[in-house]
């Protein structure tokens, strides 16, 4: 049974932090960064974003039982729970699907659940631990901050971070999402190393929809200019949120943006800029960024 890591189980601290989603967040637009961690504008989860939640839930479940209580059946069992659970963390969104909608959506879930254990028998092996929290302060003070769908450690010590993707792998049209899917998966690579003095070994995706593995071992050298990387957008992301200067850079991916209404680039007006979240050690608890990233 999966246990957590005893090193990283204190509450987060409610200090600013990058995590990977917002740090792509900026890398893509600036102003989408704003809207989104500072200004906390709504978004509805498409239904593919729901489709991953119920499976990651489900997955965690699965590896919180027994080993011998892994099979496909119950895997299919725990979509409903794992359901449940998504819709109690957040219970708008128990209004976002009518019943057959939900129920096309269990489904698709059951399904890439089954798929998986054409990549991995749970059965034949425990995590370290699932749905891991981590938090870390790197050398100048960028704090990184995520969860982690699952790491695993060999009896020789060695150390495999595992993603889980819900949508297909991407082919060299979608170039971009496997870019952001490493990214992610260098920037816990990094976290870890910070936080435990062990480089990991590999890098797993596990795309379900279509049963694909894509395994990267990182260098240490490589992780080290990677974390250049993230100071340095940390820096970037202060120095805006000083002046309030989050630009928005167009792109084609602001056809899938949730915020057309308040972004110039479509004739919107962006909100009042509320001022950069502050730490409460500077006298305004009451504007920190703790919940800049729901997935963090």
């Amino acid at each position: 049974m999966s246990s957590p890591d005893p090193g990283n189980t204190a509450r987060p601290s409610p200090r600013p932090a990058l995590s990977p989603s917002r740090a792509a967040d900026f890398k893509q637009c600036p102003l989408l960064y704003r809207f989104r961690a500072i200004d906390r504008l709504p978004e509805l989860p498409s239904t593919a974003q729901l489709r991953g939640s119920v499976v990651h839930a489900a997955l965690e479940q699965l590896y919180n039982r027994p080993a011998t209580e892994r099979g496909p059946q119950t895997a299919g069992a725990l979509v409903g729970p794992a359901w449940e659970q998504v819709i109690g963390a957040e219970p708008e969104l128990a209004t976002a699907l009518d019943t057959e909608q939900q129920a096309q959506l269990l489904d698709e879930s059951r399904a890439l659940l089954f798929g998986y254990y054409r990549l991995e028998d749970p059965t034949r092996f425990d995590p370290q631990s699932c749905e891991q929290r981590i938090e870390v302060e790197l050398a100048d003070g960028t704090l990184l901050r995520g969860i982690i769908d699952r790491i695993d450690v060999a009896s020789t010590g060695e150390l495999r971070v595992v993603d889980y993707k819900t949508g297909k792998a991407p082919t060299e049209a979608r170039a971009l999402a496997e870019f952001k899917a490493m990214f992610q998966m260098k920037f816990y690579a990094v976290a870890l190393l910070r936080s435990r003095g062990v480089l990991p070994t590999r890098l797993r995706l596990i795309y379900l929809a279509d049963g694909q593995l894509l395994d990267y071992s990182p260098d240490e050298d490589e992780l080290l200019r990677f974390e250049k990387t993230l100071m340095a957008i940390w820096r970037a992301i202060q120095s805006a949120g000083a002046t309030g200067d989050f630009r928005p850079r167009p792109s084609r991916l602001c056809d899938w943006c949730a915020h057309h209404a308040h972004c110039p680039v479509f004739g919107g007006t962006p909100p009042p800029y509320p001022g950069w979240p502050k730490h409460p050690d500077d006298g305004d608890a009451d504007t920190v960024l703790q919940q800049a990233d729901p997935a963090a």
